[in-house]
């Protein structure tokens, strides 16, 4: 009896992407084989902690790192550090009333829901939201309006959930940010590039360990040595509710290792295995199939299907009807309202592209 029997799960073809709900990534052989170490020995927790964050700064060129439990947890540690900047009498007491400089300044269009809100993973870390320009447009100008005296930090959201149309750039925010001497974090949960917004100028990098990075359950944070260190403080305060295990430590060193020497799967290699499920599809009556890249200029390509209007059935509804039954099909359903449906290739496998198209089929015909 496997898991999925001995549980009643049902079996899950994620066509979703690196998504939280699903579980986000699967992990190679190799991380399985450092999670188990870790599983098996003991450790001086903050010498593993601090070693494993040497190297894997050392792997990206950045001064400092920190493994953490979460993309999530590594916003609300970070925005607490830079509240705190080292104190302990802030990491004994994070809301104190002794200490005012809590904005943290967010483009309008960047104070999205990924699963939770931003401006909640902000208030966890003893922040306060301050929007900057509006939900269609934000310039380096609009943040510099918003700075006062109880400014702690810039916040930058990198992600395809986001505005993207007249939103300043990462480098546009950095510069604005370092003008005021304030530090610039970027939450870069799912992005793929663990050495340009360093580069482009941000103090703080944040990232999820499951997503394009594909190690177990994690979260890593990356930049300026004494902002990092503030952030490994918090692990005496509210970081100990979001605290990380041994096994995902290691997990997810291993995977950056990894990662950095193997890469990721390429545009063009994703694209080649579009190409023959892009045919399939086109066969399933009253929709129509094609390629698209991902709009946040990301290198990865996704199946996008037009649900005709002459067909009975709404995109929502060829959504719902794929999720039923033991094996449930996840797709992306940012756009069903206009009759789009896409499918993320990423962790689908060609025997489950055909199961995809036969299902469409069994749904469609």
């Amino acid at each position: 009896m496997d898991i999925y029997q001995k549980y009643d799960l049902k079996e899950v073809i994620n066509a979703s992407g690196k998504m939280t709900i699903l579980g986000v990534s699967k992990v190679s052989e190799e991380v399985l084989a450092a999670q188990k170490f870790g599983g098996e020995h003991f450790f001086e927790m903050a010498d593993l902690t601090i070693k494993t964050g040497q190297a894997i700064a050392k792997l990206i060129g950045a001064e400092d790192g920190i493994v953490l439990s979460s993309a999530s947890a590594g916003i609300a540690q970070s925005v607490a550090g830079l509240i705190g900047q080292g104190s302990l009498y802030h990491v004994y007491h994070p809301f104190t009333d002794k200490i005012t400089k809590r904005e943290i300044i967010l483009p309008k269009g960047h104070n999205v829901d990924y699963g939770t809100p931003v401006e909640v993973m902000v208030e966890s870390g003893g922040g306060k939201v301050i929007e900057a320009g509006y939900a269609n447009m934000c310039t380096p100008e609009h943040i510099a309006m918003m700075i006062t005296e109880e400014t702690a930090a810039v916040l930058y959201i990198k992600s395809h959930h986001t505005v993207q149309k007249s939103m300043l750039t990462v480098s546009e925010a950095a510069e604005i940010a370092h003008q005021h001497h304030l530090p610039l974090i970027v939450d870069a949960a799912a992005e793929e590039d663990l050495v340009k917004y360093l580069e482009q100028g941000a103090d703080l990098v944040i990232y999820s360990g499951a997503k394009a990075l594909e190690g177990p359950s994690s979260g890593l944070v990356v930049g300026k040595g004494q902002l990092v260190e503030w952030v490994r403080l918090q692990g005496k305060g509210l970081g100990r509710s979001m605290k990380v295990g041994k096994e995902n430590i290691l997990g997810l060193t291993a995977a950056i290792e990894q990662y950095v020497r193997d890469g990721s799967e390429s545009g063009s290699a994703m694209q080649e295995r579009l190409a023959p499920f892009i045919v399939a599809l086109n066969e399933v009556p009253h929709i129509t199939a094609s390629v698209e890249q991902d709009p946040a200029g990301r290198e990865i390509y996704r199946a996008k299907i037009q649900v005709e209007d002459s067909t009975k059935l709404t995109a929502k509804e060829v959504i719902s009807q794929l999720k039923e039954g033991n094996l449930a099909i996840y797709t992306r359903e940012y756009r069903a309202n206009n009759g789009i449906i896409e499918f993320d290739i990423r962790a689908v496998n060609t025997t489950e592209m055909a199961q995809i198209v036969a299902r469409l089929k069994a749904i469609l015909a």
